[in-house]
């Protein structure tokens, strides 16, 4: 099967997957807003299939864990995120919003399928040399993902209805099911005979998480820069309308952030940096922190340089994190350590988001150079962590 299974097979699925991810949010603001009439209740919908993701990721990368075929269980949990945004646009104005919220809460559980359990499976498909350059390629799944999915959400929303890029964003994700269902399956045992429960995994991969420091320090920092990440995305319709003459051109900063992390994630696949990844993360948030401070400026050309350097800070710490990830996770808990952290950061941006708002309401300048900070306490936070010593319980791969 690893044979006949290609990286390039991988990664169409990821797109697919992940592209409808990036366009499910969007869509379902602006279908709730649509249908259910308020912009407080489209607001809540977004939250609810968004706040579930940290209880669900750990749960889902235990399951992972545990499956000797794991791409049928992630093509599951796929179907059922997908068959979930249809019951939610069903229900829209048909049903009372608080039994639409129901349906998104758990729909939520299943969302970092799309992120961490999809990048867990990765080694089984590329292993030994090749793994650095499949990370940076699979990082860059991500970034077209956040360009093309808020894209697609508004083109086809302006077109044919907000309802139908609900439609659209299911449908993408329904394309990625060959690719997982297809996965390689595990070879050998998956597990050490002692582990005998999910609770017991679910424990012994927060042990793992906090018990090695190049994982601590790679998580730790990761989710404080995306804390970062957040709060810009909080500030970006002021920005709009305050320096780029209208709210709507706020969004425009974000896809130069995207795509700048596709170029840069682009460069390091074909030229791999000699680099340790553990050195690229802490220096993607040196670098995010100083675009951060630049977008405080006010004026419109040194924001829009802004948003293409947050790109170069983004994409290679994100490459370098899964590199991280795979080079320091057991391959009985790789799932579970992907889709927590992936809950992780879900979490983290949801949280910059809620403090940036009212500061950005105060102080638009403020509020971005308190984003600058959170990125620098991210890198000081790296520093802080001691490096990890050789004691013979993971493998240590070439980080070249």
């Amino acid at each position: 099967m690893k044979k006949r299974y290609s990286l390039s097979w991988y990664l169409a699925g990821a797109v697919a997957a992940r592209a409808g991810d990036e366009m499910s949010g969007p869509a379902l603001l602006l279908a709730g807003f649509a249908l259910a009439g308020s912009a407080t209740d489209a607001s809540s919908l977004l939250a609810g299939i968004t706040v579930s993701a940290v209880v669900g990721g750990p749960v889902l990368g235990a399951l992972l864990d545990r499956s000797q075929r794991p791409g049928h269980l992630l093509a599951g949990a796929l179907a059922l995120y997908a068959a979930g945004l249809g019951v939610i646009l069903a229900g829209l104005g048909r049903l009372p919003f608080a039994v639409v919220l129901l349906v998104a809460v758990p729909t939520g559980l299943l969302g970092p399928a799309l992120s961490g359990g999809w990048t867990a499976q990765l080694p089984q498909v590329v292993a030994g040399d090749g793994l650095p350059r499949a990370n940076a390629l699979d990082a860059m799944t991500f970034g077209a993902a956040s360009l093309a999915g808020p894209a697609l959400a508004g083109g086809v929303a302006q077109m044919t209805g907000a309802p139908s890029a609900v439609v659209v964003a299911a449908a993408l994700i329904g394309l990625a099911l060959p690719a997982a269902w297809l996965l390689p399956a595990r070879s050998g045992a998956t597990r050490p005979a002692g582990s005998t429960s999910v609770l017991g995994d679910l424990t012994a991969g927060v042990r793992v998480i906090v018990g090695r420091p190049a994982l601590t320090r790679a998580t730790v920092t990761s989710v404080v820069s995306c804390t970062a990440q957040g709060m810009l995305t909080a500030c970006v319709p002021l920005l709009g309308e305050r320096i780029l003459g209208g709210a709507g051109r706020g969004a425009m900063l974000l896809s130069c952030t995207a795509v700048s992390a596709l170029l840069a994630n682009a460069v390091l696949a074909r030229f791999p940096l000699r680099a340790a990844p553990d050195a690229l993360i802490r220096a993607g948030a040196l670098v995010q922190a100083a675009a951060l401070a630049l977008a405080a400026s006010g004026r419109p050309g040194p924001l829009i340089v802004a948003a293409f350097l947050l790109g170069i800070g983004e994409g290679p710490q994100l490459a370098a994190l899964f590199e991280v990830r795979h080079r320091e996770s057991p391959e009985h808990l790789r799932g579970q350590i992907f889709t927590t952290g992936a809950s992780l950061k879900i979490t983290g941006a949801a949280l910059g988001a809620a403090v940036a708002g009212p500061v950005a309401a105060r102080s638009l300048p403020g509020a971005l150079a308190l984003a600058a900070g959170v990125a620098a306490f991210a890198a000081l936070v790296f520093s802080l962590v001691p490096p990890a010593t050789t004691d013979g319980t993971g493998v240590r791969a070439p980080s070249s």
